[in-house]
């Protein structure tokens, strides 16, 4: 299929209009989802960063969160979470709310606000499974992961830090990715660096050729 992929940026919260220029970049048409009938028509969902309670209560309120979770479990749908996004792909939380909802999809434990608040914001060059280059990476509020299903690959972890983040932050897991599933603690979309965003995309275009196959 040589169609460009449409991928949708759910448009709930945060960088919404950066990611979708790094899509665009990437080779990508974008749109940007907030109803059911929206999240039919893409090929691929981002969920970006923001607030993960008030994201899922505002995904409840726009009636769109059971069809992304049935999308993505049942559809196959191709979905990148960053920051906010990686809590929301997670299938367990620890220091989550009570009642907190997620989408799911990757078997993973994500510790919410593991690096610390605002104020602990800090940059790190990480060395990302298949890139030649260090990616340097932006994290704001992050989540990292604890631990990782057998079928789930750890995609980057922190190596070192700029900024004075806490020592326990080394060697922490801030990307992963299960099938057609992505996840990172940063945010790749402030970077200038589209090359995450270029990985999900090849992802998309392989699960339409997959699809296409099948049919």
């Amino acid at each position: 299929m040589t169609e460009t992929p449409l991928v949708g940026v759910l448009a709930l919260q945060g960088d919404v209009r950066e990611h979708q220029a790094m899509l665009e970049r990437s080779g990508a048409r974008t749109l940007a989802v907030r109803r059911p009938t929206e999240l039919a028509e893409v090929d691929g969902i981002v969920i970006p960063g923001g607030e993960s309670t008030t994201m899922s209560k505002l995904a409840r309120t726009f009636e769109i969160l059971d069809p992304l979770r049935e999308a993505v479990h049942g559809g196959g749908l191709p979905a990148f979470g960053t920051c906010a996004g990686m809590i929301m792909l997670a299938e367990h939380i620890e220091g989550g709310v009570t009642g907190q909802e997620t989408v799911g999809g990757i078997d993973v434990v994500v510790r919410r606000n593991a690096f610390g608040r605002q104020v602990d914001s800090f940059e790190a060059d990480l060395d990302v499974a298949g890139f030649d280059a260090k990616f340097h990476a932006m994290f704001i509020r992050a989540p990292w992961v604890e631990k990782v299903g057998q079928s789930v690959e750890v995609v980057a972890r922190v190596a070192g830090v700029r900024g004075g983040v806490r020592p326990e932050a080394v060697g922490r897991i801030v990307a992963v990715r299960q099938g057609s599933l992505l996840a990172t603690s940063f945010h790749p979309e402030i970077t200038g660096d589209h090359r995450i965003h270029g990985l999900f995309v090849d992802m998309v275009r392989a699960a339409r050729e997959q699809s296409s196959k099948r049919k």
